[in-house]
């Protein structure tokens, strides 16, 4: 399942909701958290519980809740959960620690629920937690947040991204080795394409596996940089070609394009077109 683009949407505004889907996103997030003034919360719950129990309501898409920290998760999915909710899993923000997810999986399974925990690591201790928030069992992602992480510790956002860049590497170091998804942080400025791609490239480098997206407008955008180049997958074949022919012939060792090839190209040739077939 691709997670290239997660797109969210703000839960009290039940219009964009019903076309998140028709975006192309590859995960549509109904946010029931910062994007819902706390005198909404109540309408915004039901906006989300009206559109995800509709029958109509069956997109292709990933479809994602993010509900409130603390206390106030229950009530959220007290009304979420209720009926026959067309929903995937949940986003648990601003987790600290693995008991973050477990709390929210607990409270998923009091309504019969079994869904993944999509964590967003937005705290200086989520930060510092992060392997341990991604083993935990009901872990499927992280999701990093760079905005509400500067904001944790008192940093200054540039555009170099210089004062989160340990904590975007130490993110996707911990998901990678649990062996979950790592999403990458959001590019608030949406009418700066050039940006964005900017940001999605060296997301990429870093061995991200998504971004995250505030406006429908960003979404093609993230597909096309997150999509493997027809390069890197003609690249990507010969690799796993010759690793064929290696294998029947009982070598061990193989070249393509001049160069040596052992198992962390190989792992990565794989990676390409599992996210080409995506």
């Amino acid at each position: 399942m691709a997670r290239r683009s997660v797109l969210f949407s703000p839960g009290d505004r039940p219009e964009l909701l019903e076309k998140a889907p028709e975006t192309g996103a590859d995960v549509v997030v109904f946010d029931l958290e910062d994007a819902v003034a706390p005198g909404r919360k109540e309408d915004a719950r039901e906006a989300v519980s009206g559109v995800l129990t509709d029958p109509a309501f069956d997109p292709s898409c990933e479809v994602l809740v993010r509900v409130n920290p603390g206390s106030a998760a229950a009530g959220d999915l007290d009304s979420v959960l209720a009926g026959d909710p067309r929903i995937d899993g949940v986003v648990c923000p601003k987790v600290d620690g693995a008991a973050d997810v477990a709390t929210l999986d607990r409270l998923c399974g009091e309504h019969d629920a079994d869904l993944p925990v999509i964590a967003l690591i937005e705290t200086a201790r989520g930060v510092l937690d992060a392997a341990a928030i991604a083993d935990a069992a009901a872990t499927d992602a992280l999701v990093f947040g760079a905005e509400d992480l500067a904001a944790d510790v008192g940093a200054s956002r540039t555009r170099e991204g210089r004062e989160v860049l340990y904590a975007r590497e130490h993110v996707v170091l911990a998901a990678s080795a649990a062996g979950v998804d790592a999403i990458d942080t959001l590019v608030t400025d949406f009418e700066d394409d050039e940006v964005l791609r900017e940001d999605c490239a060296f997301a990429l480098e870093l061995g991200y596996d998504g971004k995250l997206a505030i406006h429908p407008e960003q979404v093609g955008v993230i597909n096309e940089a997150f999509a493997p180049s027809e390069e890197q997958v003609a690249w990507a074949r010969r690799v796993l070609d010759a690793k064929a022919e290696a294998d029947a012939e009982n070598r061990g060792v193989f070249r393509v394009d001049g160069e040596m090839i052992d198992a962390p190209l190989i792992a990565r040739a794989e990676r390409v077109l599992d996210r080409a077939a995506e």
